[in-house]
């Protein structure tokens, strides 16, 4: 694949020619998984582009599922305005701690942390940025992420770091790049763990329709990325363990993936769940909490933690009666 490009941030790319390794794909599979990875572009929104005829091949409108050939040439002219982040004063943020440099904030589930096409409003990001707009000039990508330099999913809950000036972001970064910011997550997952302790080592890539991530194998396609995580057992229930989690690396839904491929995965997790597990009810989201962050910054120390929230802590409460229920009977 040739990419040349038009100059436009949302519109880089103007013509790209096809080679050997791109023919027999999809058009717009190829495009979300090869051209527009890191621009949060949706497919739904290159199959509209498609019908409109902003993207051509050899000139020619095509359909979204029309297959690839080598030395096909694919015509980009779709300039898409960019999600502007806003401050929201009726996000509610918890700050645990602030200083000239950072704000470290307990992140509630369900809340998302930055905006994109689908949500720019109602974030973390939004909230954040109305109590501390001195931020809005702060990252790699300000207008869509200021002073994020680590992400938590939608449904995790838990504790996050945001850089208040540049100068931290920028250290911040090269510290989780480096490995150097310790992460431990509590996780309640399915199943008692035959190891009590132990390290995933698998690599991990996106899977062929970009709708998840998967264990990378040898006739994975999509960009392979190294992502080790290291594990204990907690506690057990019946049918159930808690156990800590600490991600070496930092790949997307790295420990939900990885808990997966061991045979445990998360309770509450929809995408990762394993065929014949039964959902347990009172789980509406996946019991992932980011218990802990420690690291080094300029010199300081500093460790936060969080407790685990109401709905985790209910369903743990709700588990340990039912098992001592149990063992009197």
């Amino acid at each position: 694949m040739r990419l040349s490009s038009s100059g436009h941030k949302m519109n880089k790319v103007k013509e790209i020619n096809i080679c050997a390794d791109d023919a027999n794909a999809r058009i717009d599979k190829f495009l979300k998984r090869e051209v527009f990875f890191n621009d949060g572009i949706t497919r739904g929104e290159i199959v509209r582009a498609i019908k409109e005829e902003k993207i051509l091949v050899n000139q020619k409108a095509v359909k979204a599922s029309y297959i690839l050939k080598l030395g096909d040439q694919i015509f980009v002219d779709w300039e898409r305005e960019e999600p502007q982040v806003v401050p929201n004063d009726n996000i509610a943020i918890e700050v645990i701690f602030q200083n000239e440099n950072i704000i470290v904030i307990e992140k509630p589930a369900g809340l998302q942390v930055h905006p994109d096409h689908l949500e720019k409003n109602r974030t973390l990001i939004n909230g954040v940025l109305a109590n501390f707009p001195e931020i809005s000039e702060v990252g790699d990508e300000p207008n869509v992420r200021p002073g994020i330099v680590h992400r938590l999913d939608k449904d995790t809950s838990g504790v996050m770091v945001v850089a208040r000036n540049q100068k931290a972001f920028l250290e911040l970064k090269s510290k989780f790049k480096n490995r150097e910011i310790e992460k431990k997550y509590w996780a309640l997952v399915y199943g008692i763990l035959e190891e009590k302790e132990g390290v995933i080592e698998k690599p991990i890539a996106r899977s062929a329709d970009y709708k998840r991530q998967v264990i990378a194998g040898k006739k994975t396609k999509t960009k392979i990325r190294s992502a080790i995580t290291i594990y204990s057992v907690i506690q057990e229930f019946e049918g159930f363990s808690l156990v800590e989690v600490s991600p070496k690396t930092g790949r997307m839904h790295q420990i939900r993936v990885h808990m997966t491929s061991i045979g445990h995965p998360i309770v509450g997790d929809k995408k990762y769940i394993l065929k014949g597990m039964e959902p347990l009810d009172a789980a509406k989201r996946q019991m992932l909490h980011a218990k802990t962050l420690s690291f080094e910054l300029f010199g300081g120390k500093y460790s936060f933690s969080m407790e685990l929230p109401e709905d985790f802590q209910s369903i743990i409460k709700n588990l340990t009666k039912l098992q001592e229920k149990d063992s009197i009977n």
